[in-house]
């Protein structure tokens, strides 16, 4: 597949040309073998996963499991069982804290990275609190960058977990998670990773990063929302008390107790959201059409001209490296004397879609002495012309908000 011909493969991409789709790390557009995914699985094979004997129900289930194994082969995980379906990364890193914490006692440790999405800050904010653990943070530079000395530095004999992401959703910076959850796996601290930004980009690996939990959206990575994934060891999987109740994730009930489903239906209580898990699948499937490889070196062309584009911009600061390379297609930047929702206001009026707060990363924020920036995000499918797009609406936009240059 050439990668200048996909956008024909994104309906809405296609339909409005007159937009410069560019909040990638919020949410991806779908390609129109996704759509058809979800819209086939209704229209065929609608009917209730995992609990008819009839014909439907057991092909439901076949397209749910089916997606399962699509997952473990795209994640390299050892067993589908590591597989646990969520609603997105959010979910699956709450499942994960809040089961996780039920393995520990009052005064342990849990160490966070200060560049934490909220999706991995507030659980562990909030058992802490509950429970009597201590959250420490581990710090980062001005860069983004965290070194070996600054996570040795917060970990101790207490010290029970640490959660990290790979690619933060501000700076885009790449955490070199393998040395992370190596140094980690030396004081017997388990280490888990939120890879919602790295695993719709990169290649990942759990089994060569030896992380014991990872969690991702479906959404950001060509899926449909609705969608998450965590995936945990079998052996510590086993260990967790369920995160939710109720129907599918029982073996046996009496008016006194219950007894759990094997891994990992243990974790998936309810009707599970099979129709979104078949086109995750879909979305894994057309990643592999393109090629990781030519994705990478397609958002490298583009994170480059933006990055040379965006710094020659007057009055613009960059968060964030110095070097384009380091940002992995996530831009975050101010513009001296206009608040970043008029920035992005204006761009808006000239087709230009791209984020403007705090990121849901409020104490990276603190860390970086900026309340909220503009942030432009990058996905394979787009174009040299929307760069353009970008660099030229931002060229006005103190002109167009009264300033004299």
């Amino acid at each position: 597949m050439k990668l200048d011909q996909v956008r024909n493969d994104f309906p809405l991409l296609r339909d409005h040309p007159e937009l410069a789709y560019l909040d990638n790390a919020a949410t991806t557009q779908k390609p129109a073998p996704v759509l058809r995914a979800v819209s086939e699985f209704y229209e065929k094979t609608n009917a209730n996963p995992l609990r008819g004997l009839y014909t439907l129900s057991q092909q439901a289930t076949d397209a749910y499991e089916s997606a399962r194994e699509c997952v473990q082969a795209f994640i390299h995980a050892r067993s589908t069982e590591e597989i646990i379906f969520t609603r997105n990364a959010t979910e699956s890193l709450n499942l994960m804290a809040y089961s996780f914490s039920e393995l520990l006692s009052e005064g342990d440790e849990i160490v966070i990275s200060v560049m934490e999405h909220h999706s991995n800050l507030i659980p562990w904010q909030q058992l802490a609190k509950r429970k009597g653990f201590l959250l420490r943070f581990v710090e980062c530079d001005q860069a983004g960058r965290i070194s070996e000395s600054a996570l040795r530095s917060v970990l101790s004999e207490r010290t029970r977990l640490v959660s990290m992401t790979q690619i933060s959703n501000v700076l885009g910076t790449l955490n070199d998670i393998r040395k992370f959850a190596a140094i980690a796996h030396e004081y017997g601290v388990v280490f888990a990773c939120d890879g919602a930004q790295s695993v719709p980009h990169i290649p990942v690996d759990v089994q060569d990063l030896d992380v014991d939990f990872l969690a991702f959206s479906g959404h950001k990575m060509l899926g449909p929302m609705g969608i998450g994934v965590l995936y945990g060891k079998k052996e510590l999987l086993e260990k967790m008390p369920p995160f939710l109740f109720g129907g599918e994730m029982i073996e046996y009930v009496t008016r006194e107790d219950s007894t759990w489903a094997e891994l990992p239906h243990k974790f998936e209580a309810g009707t599970v959201n099979a129709a979104d898990a078949a086109g995750l699948a879909a979305a894994i499937r057309y990643y592999r059409e393109i090629g990781f490889d030519n994705i990478v070196r397609r958002e490298e062309e583009l994170g480059t001209l933006a990055y040379q584009l965006l710094t020659t911009v007057p009055h613009l600061k960059m968060l964030g490296a110095k070097d384009a390379a380091s940002h992995h297609g996530i831009f975050s930047f101010t513009l001296e004397g206009v608040h970043p929702h008029d920035i992005a206001e204006i761009l808006s009026a000239d087709g230009v879609c791209i984020r403007a707060g705090h990121h849901c990363a409020q104490v990276l924020m603190q860390q970086m002495h900026t309340p909220s920036t503009v942030r432009a995000s990058i996905a394979f499918y787009n174009t040299e012309d929307e760069i353009y797009r970008l660099y030229e609406s931002l060229t006005t936009v103190r002109r167009r908000m009264g300033y004299a240059e």
